[in-house]
């Protein structure tokens, strides 16, 4: 394998193992990507692990994917995940046989890592930091929406402020209460207001006239 002394050849190994294994932290492949990505990795490890460089670089590198999968199923920050990733960068680098191959396989790390999320296009996504990232888009199709249909029709409509506005309060509109606000108007209990607007869930109203008006 005197190939992988090619700095070159170093980043494309690097490259498509760590494709893999992220990807399969990614998308459902039944180990398939593991099995690439361990065995690409094997490769480049097995081979380069000589002389000074001992075993240890490997436990590192393990160590860190193990701290981004724990990130990614219990932490769900990255702060864990971001240390792993470093370990794994470092148990890559120290083996590489110059400064240029090490800087090379990082680059191919990175860049496989990177390119792991296009698998998400393709393949079915596992569940690996959903409690991070928000997958779905609230939209009012899926049955979300941050206005509420009765509240929608309130605008336009007359009620009678029950409690003082400082400035928000309780407003009766057609028998019913509501909490809503005067923005920076004040308003004191038994006036007549009316709803100018409405924005998702908080009902505006301005006062009708200046008298205070009895129920």
């Amino acid at each position: 394998m005197e190939w992988l002394d090619s700095a070159t050849i170093g980043f494309f190994v690097v490259f498509l193992g760590t494709l893999f294994l992220f990807g399969e932290l990614l998308v459902r492949m039944r180990g398939l990507f593991a099995v690439l990505g361990v065995a690409i990795m094997a490769m480049y490890f097995s081979y380069h692990l000589a002389g000074d460089v001992g075993f240890w670089v490997v436990i590192l590198y393990v160590l860190g994917l193990v701290l981004i999968i724990v990130d990614g199923k219990v932490i769900t920050d990255g702060t864990v995940a971001l240390l792993g990733v470093l370990l794994m960068i470092t148990g890559l680098a120290l083996p590489a046989p110059d400064l240029i191959y090490g800087i090379l396989v990082s680059m191919g790390f990175l860049v496989g890592g990177f390119s792991s999320g296009l698998f998400l296009k393709v393949f079915p996504s596992r569940d690996l930091w959903a409690r991070l990232t928000l997958k779905d888009r609230l939209t009012g199709d899926m049955g979300y929406n941050s206005l509420r249909e009765d509240y929608r029709e309130l605008v336009g409509k007359e009620g009678m402020t029950l409690s003082a506005f400082r400035p928000t309060g309780t407003v009766e509109i057609e028998d019913k209460h509501y909490s809503a606000t005067s923005g920076g108007q004040w308003l004191e209990a038994n006036m007549q207001v009316k709803v100018i607007d409405v924005d998702g869930t908080r009902i505006v109203v301005k006062r009708m006239n200046d008298q205070k008006t009895s129920e």
